[in-house]
Protein backbone atom coordinates (compact mmCIF):
# COMPACT_ATOMS: atom_id res chain seq x y z
CA UNK A 1 0.00 0.00 0.00
CA UNK A 2 1.33 3.21 -0.84
CA UNK A 3 1.79 5.89 2.37
CA UNK A 4 1.44 9.32 1.50
CA UNK A 5 3.49 11.42 4.73
CA UNK A 6 2.42 14.94 5.45
CA UNK A 7 5.60 16.92 6.39
CA UNK A 8 4.78 19.63 8.78
CA UNK A 9 7.48 22.77 9.16
CA UNK A 10 6.05 25.72 11.31
CA UNK A 11 8.35 28.44 13.06
CA UNK A 12 6.33 27.83 16.87
CA UNK A 13 5.33 24.36 18.48
CA UNK A 14 1.88 25.62 18.57
CA UNK A 15 1.57 26.23 14.77
CA UNK A 16 2.61 22.66 14.36
CA UNK A 17 0.88 21.22 16.63
CA UNK A 18 -2.33 23.23 15.36
CA UNK A 19 -1.04 21.72 11.54
CA UNK A 20 -0.11 18.09 12.78
CA UNK A 21 -3.99 17.64 14.24
CA UNK A 22 -5.37 18.34 10.94
CA UNK A 23 -2.90 16.36 9.11
CA UNK A 24 -3.71 13.52 11.29
CA UNK A 25 -7.20 13.35 9.79
CA UNK A 26 -6.31 12.06 6.55
CA UNK A 27 -2.19 11.35 6.59
CA UNK A 28 -0.46 7.81 6.44
CA UNK A 29 2.67 9.19 8.66
CA UNK A 30 3.22 12.65 9.90
CA UNK A 31 6.57 14.39 10.08
CA UNK A 32 7.14 16.93 12.20
CA UNK A 33 10.22 19.11 11.01
CA UNK A 34 11.62 20.31 13.86
CA UNK A 35 14.47 22.68 12.70
CA UNK A 36 11.82 24.78 11.39
CA UNK A 37 11.82 25.87 15.65
CA UNK A 38 14.07 28.03 17.09
CA UNK A 39 16.95 26.49 19.14
CA UNK A 40 15.59 28.02 22.29
CA UNK A 41 12.16 26.53 21.64
CA UNK A 42 14.44 22.86 20.44
CA UNK A 43 15.59 22.76 24.55
CA UNK A 44 12.24 23.25 25.89
CA UNK A 45 10.08 20.93 23.29
CA UNK A 46 10.71 17.70 25.36
CA UNK A 47 7.91 16.83 27.35
CA UNK A 48 5.81 19.14 24.37
CA UNK A 49 6.77 16.33 21.76
CA UNK A 50 5.85 12.86 24.05
CA UNK A 51 2.54 14.49 24.40
CA UNK A 52 2.15 15.11 20.60
CA UNK A 53 3.23 12.39 19.62
CA UNK A 54 0.89 9.79 21.77
CA UNK A 55 -1.90 12.29 20.60
CA UNK A 56 -1.70 11.59 16.82
CA UNK A 57 -3.68 8.61 15.77
CA UNK A 58 -1.16 8.28 13.01
CA UNK A 59 2.41 7.61 13.35
CA UNK A 60 4.89 10.32 14.32
CA UNK A 61 8.45 10.51 11.99
CA UNK A 62 10.80 13.45 13.51
CA UNK A 63 13.42 15.21 11.49
CA UNK A 64 15.90 17.48 13.19
CA UNK A 65 18.06 18.50 9.65
CA UNK A 66 21.18 20.14 9.53
CA UNK A 67 21.37 23.30 7.13
CA UNK A 68 23.89 21.57 5.18
CA UNK A 69 21.44 19.13 5.01
CA UNK A 70 18.36 21.06 3.50
CA UNK A 71 17.33 21.73 6.90
CA UNK A 72 17.03 25.05 9.54
CA UNK A 73 18.87 23.36 12.56
CA UNK A 74 22.28 25.26 13.79
CA UNK A 75 23.12 22.81 15.86
CA UNK A 76 26.13 20.67 15.67
CA UNK A 77 26.75 17.00 15.62
CA UNK A 78 27.17 16.19 19.02
CA UNK A 79 23.72 18.87 20.03
CA UNK A 80 21.68 17.15 17.23
CA UNK A 81 22.91 13.50 19.35
CA UNK A 82 21.74 14.71 22.14
CA UNK A 83 18.55 15.72 21.03
CA UNK A 84 18.23 12.35 19.55
CA UNK A 85 19.13 10.76 22.70
CA UNK A 86 16.21 12.23 24.64
CA UNK A 87 13.54 12.28 21.78
CA UNK A 88 14.45 8.98 20.54
CA UNK A 89 11.46 6.73 22.05
CA UNK A 90 8.93 9.74 21.34
CA UNK A 91 8.53 8.67 17.54
CA UNK A 92 10.60 7.13 14.45
CA UNK A 93 13.38 9.13 13.63
CA UNK A 94 14.84 10.98 10.37
CA UNK A 95 18.57 11.12 10.11
CA UNK A 96 21.43 11.59 8.41
CA UNK A 97 24.34 9.63 7.78
CA UNK A 98 26.99 11.58 9.82
CA UNK A 99 24.91 11.06 13.18
CA UNK A 100 24.01 7.86 12.57
CA UNK A 101 27.56 7.06 12.47
CA UNK A 102 27.79 9.20 15.47
CA UNK A 103 25.34 6.65 17.27
CA UNK A 104 27.04 3.76 16.09
CA UNK A 105 30.29 4.91 17.24
CA UNK A 106 28.94 5.90 20.56
CA UNK A 107 27.79 2.05 21.32
CA UNK A 108 24.41 3.68 23.20
CA UNK A 109 20.98 2.23 23.30
CA UNK A 110 19.56 3.43 20.07
CA UNK A 111 16.28 1.49 18.76
CA UNK A 112 17.33 0.94 14.87
CA UNK A 113 13.87 -0.53 13.93
CA UNK A 114 12.62 3.05 14.63
CA UNK A 115 15.30 5.11 12.52
CA UNK A 116 15.17 6.54 8.91
CA UNK A 117 18.55 7.02 7.76
CA UNK A 118 19.01 9.35 4.68
CA UNK A 119 20.89 11.31 2.76
CA UNK A 120 20.06 14.95 0.88
CA UNK A 121 21.54 16.72 -2.21
CA UNK A 122 19.77 19.50 -3.07
CA UNK A 123 21.31 20.46 -6.52
CA UNK A 124 21.64 17.35 -8.22
CA UNK A 125 21.97 13.64 -8.97
CA UNK A 126 25.89 12.64 -7.53
CA UNK A 127 27.72 10.49 -9.44
CA UNK A 128 28.50 8.17 -6.72
CA UNK A 129 25.05 7.52 -5.93
CA UNK A 130 25.49 3.80 -5.54
CA UNK A 131 28.19 4.16 -3.00
CA UNK A 132 26.05 6.69 -1.26
CA UNK A 133 23.18 3.87 -0.96
CA UNK A 134 25.57 1.83 0.21
CA UNK A 135 26.80 3.64 3.11
CA UNK A 136 23.88 4.07 4.58
CA UNK A 137 22.74 0.33 4.22
CA UNK A 138 25.88 -0.53 5.77
CA UNK A 139 24.02 1.36 9.36
CA UNK A 140 21.02 -0.97 11.00
CA UNK A 141 18.58 1.53 10.44
CA UNK A 142 15.51 -0.13 9.38
CA UNK A 143 14.84 2.34 6.58
CA UNK A 144 17.05 3.53 3.97
CA UNK A 145 16.34 7.08 2.06
CA UNK A 146 17.93 9.06 -0.58
CA UNK A 147 16.34 12.41 -2.14
CA UNK A 148 18.10 14.10 -4.65
CA UNK A 149 17.62 17.01 -6.66
CA UNK A 150 16.48 16.08 -10.75
CA UNK A 151 17.27 18.43 -13.07
CA UNK A 152 15.78 16.65 -16.23
CA UNK A 153 13.27 13.77 -15.32
CA UNK A 154 16.00 11.69 -16.38
CA UNK A 155 17.49 11.78 -13.30
CA UNK A 156 14.52 9.99 -12.10
CA UNK A 157 16.62 6.96 -13.51
CA UNK A 158 18.82 5.90 -10.87
CA UNK A 159 16.51 6.83 -8.42
CA UNK A 160 13.65 4.07 -9.36
CA UNK A 161 17.00 1.81 -10.08
CA UNK A 162 17.75 2.08 -6.25
CA UNK A 163 14.73 1.89 -5.01
CA UNK A 164 14.54 -1.69 -6.97
CA UNK A 165 17.74 -2.55 -5.78
CA UNK A 166 16.63 -2.24 -2.37
CA UNK A 167 13.59 -4.19 -3.10
CA UNK A 168 15.84 -6.86 -4.16
CA UNK A 169 18.21 -7.00 -0.98
CA UNK A 170 15.08 -7.26 1.25
CA UNK A 171 16.01 -3.05 2.30
CA UNK A 172 12.81 -0.81 3.22
CA UNK A 173 13.43 2.63 1.25
CA UNK A 174 12.26 5.97 0.54
CA UNK A 175 13.37 7.68 -2.90
CA UNK A 176 12.37 10.81 -3.87
CA UNK A 177 13.63 12.55 -6.73
CA UNK A 178 13.29 16.30 -6.06
CA UNK A 179 11.97 19.18 -8.24
CA UNK A 180 9.49 19.36 -10.90
CA UNK A 181 11.57 16.76 -13.62
CA UNK A 182 11.01 14.02 -9.84
CA UNK A 183 8.00 14.35 -10.07
CA UNK A 184 7.34 10.57 -11.48
CA UNK A 185 9.70 9.30 -8.77
CA UNK A 186 6.70 10.70 -5.85
CA UNK A 187 3.43 8.88 -7.66
CA UNK A 188 5.30 5.71 -8.54
CA UNK A 189 8.14 5.34 -6.26
CA UNK A 190 5.92 3.35 -3.87
CA UNK A 191 4.51 1.14 -6.55
CA UNK A 192 8.96 0.43 -7.13
CA UNK A 193 8.50 -0.22 -3.50
CA UNK A 194 8.92 3.07 -1.87
CA UNK A 195 8.30 3.17 1.71
CA UNK A 196 6.56 6.30 1.51
CA UNK A 197 5.99 9.58 -0.45
CA UNK A 198 5.25 12.81 0.53
CA UNK A 199 2.72 15.69 0.32
CA UNK A 200 2.12 18.83 1.68
CA UNK A 201 -0.42 19.52 3.90
CA UNK A 202 -1.89 22.55 1.49
CA UNK A 203 -0.53 24.10 -1.84
CA UNK A 204 2.07 26.70 -1.02
CA UNK A 205 3.41 24.55 2.10
CA UNK A 206 5.69 22.17 0.38
CA UNK A 207 8.65 21.85 2.58
CA UNK A 208 10.51 20.79 -1.09
CA UNK A 209 10.52 21.77 -4.52
CA UNK A 210 8.52 19.40 -6.45
CA UNK A 211 6.32 18.08 -3.80
CA UNK A 212 2.28 17.34 -4.60
CA UNK A 213 0.30 18.01 -1.88
CA UNK A 214 -1.61 15.15 0.06
CA UNK A 215 -4.93 15.76 -1.80
CA UNK A 216 -3.35 15.73 -5.11
CA UNK A 217 -1.61 12.36 -4.34
CA UNK A 218 -4.43 10.70 -2.87
CA UNK A 219 -7.50 11.88 -4.91
CA UNK A 220 -5.80 13.46 -8.30
CA UNK A 221 -3.23 10.50 -8.73
CA UNK A 222 -4.89 8.01 -7.13
CA UNK A 223 -1.55 7.07 -5.68
CA UNK A 224 -3.20 4.10 -3.51
CA UNK A 225 -4.20 2.20 -6.83
CA UNK A 226 -1.22 2.58 -8.94
CA UNK A 227 0.46 -0.90 -8.48
CA UNK A 228 3.64 -2.75 -10.97
CA UNK A 229 0.93 -3.16 -13.87
CA UNK A 230 -0.51 0.41 -13.55
CA UNK A 231 -0.79 1.71 -17.52
CA UNK A 232 1.27 5.07 -17.71
CA UNK A 233 1.15 7.67 -19.50
CA UNK A 234 1.60 11.77 -19.20
CA UNK A 235 2.17 15.18 -20.67
CA UNK A 236 5.70 15.50 -22.36
CA UNK A 237 6.49 19.16 -22.05
CA UNK A 238 8.57 22.13 -20.95
CA UNK A 239 7.04 23.32 -18.22
CA UNK A 240 4.02 21.53 -17.30
CA UNK A 241 3.07 22.58 -13.99
CA UNK A 242 0.11 24.63 -15.49
CA UNK A 243 -1.35 21.59 -17.51
CA UNK A 244 -4.99 20.67 -16.51
CA UNK A 245 -4.04 17.52 -18.43
CA UNK A 246 -3.47 15.69 -15.54
CA UNK A 247 -7.26 16.44 -14.25
CA UNK A 248 -8.78 15.58 -17.47
CA UNK A 249 -7.51 11.89 -18.22
CA UNK A 250 -7.40 11.27 -14.01
CA UNK A 251 -10.99 11.53 -13.99
CA UNK A 252 -11.35 9.63 -17.25
CA UNK A 253 -9.79 6.50 -15.94
CA UNK A 254 -10.84 6.80 -13.01
CA UNK A 255 -14.87 6.97 -14.26
CA UNK A 256 -13.83 3.98 -17.07
CA UNK A 257 -12.02 1.60 -14.28
CA UNK A 258 -9.00 1.85 -16.14
CA UNK A 259 -6.31 0.70 -14.11
CA UNK A 260 -3.49 3.68 -15.32
CA UNK A 261 -2.30 7.21 -14.27
CA UNK A 262 -1.44 10.24 -16.09
CA UNK A 263 1.59 12.34 -14.91
CA UNK A 264 2.88 15.78 -15.94
CA UNK A 265 6.46 14.83 -17.47
CA UNK A 266 9.20 17.99 -17.47
CA UNK A 267 11.68 17.21 -20.50
CA UNK A 268 14.27 19.17 -20.80
CA UNK A 269 16.71 16.85 -23.19
CA UNK A 270 14.20 14.75 -25.35
CA UNK A 271 16.41 12.70 -26.76
CA UNK A 272 17.78 11.30 -23.69
CA UNK A 273 14.10 10.87 -22.50
CA UNK A 274 12.94 8.84 -25.04
CA UNK A 275 16.27 6.88 -25.05
CA UNK A 276 16.62 6.37 -21.21
CA UNK A 277 12.60 6.14 -20.34
CA UNK A 278 10.36 5.41 -23.17
CA UNK A 279 11.63 3.40 -26.01
CA UNK A 280 11.02 -0.22 -25.09
CA UNK A 281 14.82 -1.61 -26.54
CA UNK A 282 16.64 1.19 -24.26
CA UNK A 283 14.72 2.24 -21.48
CA UNK A 284 16.34 1.63 -18.23
CA UNK A 285 13.70 1.56 -15.45
CA UNK A 286 10.81 -1.08 -16.00
CA UNK A 287 7.39 0.93 -15.74
CA UNK A 288 4.55 -0.12 -17.84
CA UNK A 289 4.45 3.07 -19.91
CA UNK A 290 1.11 3.13 -22.62
CA UNK A 291 1.55 7.03 -24.61
CA UNK A 292 2.49 10.42 -24.37
CA UNK A 293 0.62 13.66 -24.65
CA UNK A 294 3.10 15.98 -26.27
CA UNK A 295 2.84 19.91 -25.98
CA UNK A 296 5.64 22.78 -26.76
CA UNK A 297 8.47 23.22 -27.10
CA UNK A 298 8.42 19.37 -28.55
CA UNK A 299 5.90 18.93 -30.61
CA UNK A 300 7.76 18.84 -33.80
CA UNK A 301 11.54 17.25 -32.54
CA UNK A 302 9.52 14.52 -31.10
CA UNK A 303 8.68 13.18 -35.21
CA UNK A 304 12.56 12.27 -35.53
CA UNK A 305 12.11 9.50 -32.48
CA UNK A 306 8.84 8.04 -33.62
CA UNK A 307 8.74 4.41 -35.83
CA UNK A 308 5.79 5.91 -37.43
CA UNK A 309 3.25 9.50 -37.51
CA UNK A 310 0.02 9.93 -38.96
CA UNK A 311 -0.66 11.99 -41.83
CA UNK A 312 -2.05 14.97 -39.99
CA UNK A 313 0.81 14.49 -37.78
CA UNK A 314 3.15 15.05 -40.70
CA UNK A 315 1.57 17.36 -42.65
CA UNK A 316 1.06 19.75 -39.75
CA UNK A 317 4.28 18.98 -38.97
CA UNK A 318 3.80 18.27 -34.71
CA UNK A 319 2.83 15.35 -32.67
CA UNK A 320 0.69 15.72 -29.50
CA UNK A 321 0.48 12.26 -28.98
CA UNK A 322 2.76 9.06 -28.80
CA UNK A 323 1.31 4.94 -28.80
CA UNK A 324 3.63 2.96 -26.82
CA UNK A 325 2.47 -0.86 -29.36
CA UNK A 326 4.49 -3.29 -28.52
CA UNK A 327 8.30 -2.22 -29.53
CA UNK A 328 6.59 0.79 -31.80
CA UNK A 329 6.23 4.46 -30.95
CA UNK A 330 3.54 5.76 -33.08
CA UNK A 331 2.86 9.43 -33.40
CA UNK A 332 -0.76 11.53 -33.78
CA UNK A 333 -2.29 14.29 -34.04
CA UNK A 334 -5.06 15.05 -31.95
CA UNK A 335 -5.25 18.68 -32.04
CA UNK A 336 -6.78 19.30 -35.35
CA UNK A 337 -9.77 16.39 -34.33
CA UNK A 338 -10.50 18.54 -31.55
CA UNK A 339 -10.33 21.51 -32.79
CA UNK A 340 -12.77 20.71 -36.05
CA UNK A 341 -15.43 18.50 -33.78
CA UNK A 342 -15.86 21.41 -31.10
CA UNK A 343 -16.01 24.08 -34.55
CA UNK A 344 -18.72 21.40 -36.69
CA UNK A 345 -20.87 20.90 -33.59
CA UNK A 346 -20.99 25.24 -33.62
CA UNK A 347 -20.92 25.98 -36.67
CA UNK A 348 -22.22 22.95 -39.19
CA UNK A 349 -20.62 21.84 -42.30
CA UNK A 350 -17.31 24.20 -43.17
CA UNK A 351 -17.09 23.08 -46.87
CA UNK A 352 -16.97 26.41 -48.35
CA UNK A 353 -17.00 28.53 -45.44
CA UNK A 354 -14.61 31.58 -45.32
CA UNK A 355 -12.23 31.34 -42.67
CA UNK A 356 -9.72 33.69 -41.15
CA UNK A 357 -6.70 32.60 -38.88
CA UNK A 358 -4.91 34.70 -36.58
CA UNK A 359 -1.01 33.73 -36.11
CA UNK A 360 1.33 31.45 -37.43
CA UNK A 361 2.43 29.30 -35.28
CA UNK A 362 1.67 25.58 -34.00
CA UNK A 363 -2.09 26.06 -33.52
CA UNK A 364 -2.78 27.76 -36.70
CA UNK A 365 -1.18 25.05 -38.45
CA UNK A 366 -3.32 22.30 -36.63
CA UNK A 367 -6.29 24.56 -37.81
CA UNK A 368 -5.41 25.06 -41.41
CA UNK A 369 -4.88 21.88 -42.07
CA UNK A 370 -8.35 21.18 -40.30
CA UNK A 371 -10.43 23.60 -42.18
CA UNK A 372 -8.58 22.55 -45.52
CA UNK A 373 -9.48 18.85 -45.44
CA UNK A 374 -12.97 20.38 -44.26
CA UNK A 375 -13.30 22.22 -47.65
CA UNK A 376 -13.04 25.96 -46.02
CA UNK A 377 -10.97 28.60 -47.45
CA UNK A 378 -8.73 30.29 -45.48
CA UNK A 379 -6.82 33.62 -44.96
CA UNK A 380 -3.91 33.48 -42.69
CA UNK A 381 -3.46 36.94 -40.56
CA UNK A 382 -0.16 37.04 -39.15
CA UNK A 383 2.48 40.08 -37.76
CA UNK A 384 5.38 38.63 -38.68
CA UNK A 385 4.34 38.09 -43.21
CA UNK A 386 7.81 35.90 -43.61
CA UNK A 387 6.94 33.83 -41.15
CA UNK A 388 3.23 33.36 -42.27
CA UNK A 389 3.59 33.17 -45.64
CA UNK A 390 5.61 30.07 -45.56
CA UNK A 391 3.06 28.61 -43.06
CA UNK A 392 0.28 29.48 -45.26
CA UNK A 393 1.83 28.13 -48.51
CA UNK A 394 1.69 24.31 -46.55
CA UNK A 395 -1.82 24.82 -46.56
CA UNK A 396 -2.79 26.80 -50.09
CA UNK A 397 -3.93 29.96 -47.91
CA UNK A 398 -3.46 33.15 -48.28
CA UNK A 399 -1.55 35.58 -46.12
CA UNK A 400 -2.62 39.06 -45.21
CA UNK A 401 -1.09 41.24 -42.23
CA UNK A 402 -2.90 41.60 -38.75
CA UNK A 403 -2.75 45.65 -38.23
CA UNK A 404 -5.38 47.08 -38.72
CA UNK A 405 -7.22 43.88 -40.38
CA UNK A 406 -10.69 43.73 -40.09
CA UNK A 407 -12.86 40.65 -40.28
CA UNK A 408 -16.44 41.20 -41.64
CA UNK A 409 -17.44 39.21 -44.15
CA UNK A 410 -15.35 35.52 -42.58
CA UNK A 411 -17.77 32.94 -41.48
CA UNK A 412 -15.10 32.57 -38.70
CA UNK A 413 -12.59 33.74 -36.96
CA UNK A 414 -9.93 31.76 -35.11
CA UNK A 415 -7.62 33.35 -32.57
CA UNK A 416 -4.70 30.84 -32.67
CA UNK A 417 -2.21 33.18 -30.64
CA UNK A 418 -1.53 32.63 -27.02
CA UNK A 419 -3.47 36.04 -26.70
CA UNK A 420 -5.72 36.42 -23.39
CA UNK A 421 -3.94 33.20 -21.85
CA UNK A 422 -4.30 33.28 -17.76
CA UNK A 423 -1.72 34.90 -16.89
CA UNK A 424 0.83 38.20 -18.01
CA UNK A 425 -1.18 37.89 -21.42
CA UNK A 426 -4.70 37.49 -20.03
CA UNK A 427 -5.26 41.32 -20.62
CA UNK A 428 -4.63 41.28 -24.30
CA UNK A 429 -6.36 40.20 -27.66
CA UNK A 430 -5.66 39.64 -31.03
CA UNK A 431 -8.94 41.84 -32.14
CA UNK A 432 -10.79 43.97 -31.05
CA UNK A 433 -14.74 44.20 -31.68
CA UNK A 434 -14.69 47.38 -34.37
CA UNK A 435 -12.32 44.25 -36.45
CA UNK A 436 -14.52 41.31 -35.71
CA UNK A 437 -18.18 43.47 -36.35
CA UNK A 438 -19.78 41.53 -39.34
CA UNK A 439 -17.89 37.77 -38.70
CA UNK A 440 -20.72 35.08 -38.34
CA UNK A 441 -18.17 33.00 -35.43
CA UNK A 442 -15.31 33.92 -33.00
CA UNK A 443 -13.28 30.92 -32.29
CA UNK A 444 -10.46 31.48 -29.66
CA UNK A 445 -7.99 28.01 -28.91
CA UNK A 446 -7.27 30.06 -25.95
CA UNK A 447 -8.87 27.61 -22.73
CA UNK A 448 -7.51 29.28 -19.46
CA UNK A 449 -9.64 31.67 -18.91
CA UNK A 450 -12.76 30.45 -20.55
CA UNK A 451 -13.97 34.21 -20.79
CA UNK A 452 -11.06 35.90 -22.27
CA UNK A 453 -10.53 39.32 -23.67
CA UNK A 454 -11.02 38.06 -27.61
CA UNK A 455 -14.33 36.46 -26.92
CA UNK A 456 -16.17 39.18 -24.59
CA UNK A 457 -15.06 41.94 -27.78
CA UNK A 458 -16.50 39.39 -30.23
CA UNK A 459 -20.00 39.66 -28.69
CA UNK A 460 -19.45 43.09 -28.44
CA UNK A 461 -19.15 43.19 -32.28
CA UNK A 462 -22.45 40.87 -32.01
CA UNK A 463 -20.32 36.94 -33.22
CA UNK A 464 -21.71 33.73 -31.89
CA UNK A 465 -18.54 32.57 -29.89
CA UNK A 466 -16.84 29.12 -29.19
CA UNK A 467 -14.03 29.07 -26.40
CA UNK A 468 -10.94 26.77 -26.59
CA UNK A 469 -12.24 24.16 -23.51
CA UNK A 470 -14.17 21.96 -25.74
CA UNK A 471 -11.24 21.55 -28.14
CA UNK A 472 -9.16 20.81 -25.08
CA UNK A 473 -11.49 18.04 -24.13
CA UNK A 474 -12.05 16.60 -27.66
CA UNK A 475 -8.53 16.44 -28.34
CA UNK A 476 -7.52 14.61 -25.05
CA UNK A 477 -10.73 12.20 -25.91
CA UNK A 478 -9.08 11.34 -28.90
CA UNK A 479 -5.90 10.48 -26.87
CA UNK A 480 -8.04 8.34 -24.31
CA UNK A 481 -9.30 6.32 -27.44
CA UNK A 482 -5.65 6.01 -28.68
CA UNK A 483 -4.44 4.84 -25.22
CA UNK A 484 -6.60 2.53 -24.65
CA UNK A 485 -9.25 1.34 -27.60
CA UNK A 486 -12.09 2.34 -25.72
CA UNK A 487 -15.07 5.20 -25.60
CA UNK A 488 -13.88 8.14 -23.61
CA UNK A 489 -15.91 10.09 -21.01
CA UNK A 490 -16.42 13.36 -22.52
CA UNK A 491 -18.80 14.96 -19.75
CA UNK A 492 -16.30 13.76 -16.86
CA UNK A 493 -13.67 15.20 -18.42
CA UNK A 494 -14.70 18.36 -19.48
CA UNK A 495 -16.15 18.53 -15.66
CA UNK A 496 -12.71 18.19 -14.33
CA UNK A 497 -11.21 20.84 -16.78
CA UNK A 498 -13.71 22.87 -15.28
CA UNK A 499 -13.38 22.16 -12.01
CA UNK A 500 -9.27 22.39 -11.98
CA UNK A 501 -9.73 25.79 -13.55
CA UNK A 502 -11.91 26.97 -11.12
CA UNK A 503 -9.51 25.71 -8.52
CA UNK A 504 -6.86 27.50 -10.10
Amino acid sequence: MAQICVPICESTFDAMKETALRADRFADLIELRLDGLTAMELKQIGGKLEQLSSTLVRPVIMTLRPIEQGGGASLNLSERAEFFTRMQSAAMFDIELDLATKLMSNGGDVEWSKIICSHHDFHRVPDDLDRIYERIAATPARILKVAVHANDIVDCVPVFNLLERAQTEGREMIGIAMGMPGLPTRILGPAFGGYLTYGSIDDGRQTASGQPTATHLSELYRIGSINSQTRVTGLVGLPVSHSISPHIHNAAFASCGVNAVFIPLEVHDLRAFFRRMVNPATREIPWNLQGLSVTAPHKSAVIDMLDSVDAAAREIGAVNTVVIEGNKLLGYNTDASGFLRALKDKFGSLKGANCAIIGAGGASRAALWGLRSEGASTTLFARDLNKASAVANSFASEVKPLKNARFDGFDVVVNATPLGTHGALSGETAAVAEQLAGTRLAYDMVYNPSETLFLREARLAGCETLGGMTMLVNQAVEQFRLWTGIDAPFEVMKQAATTALMNG
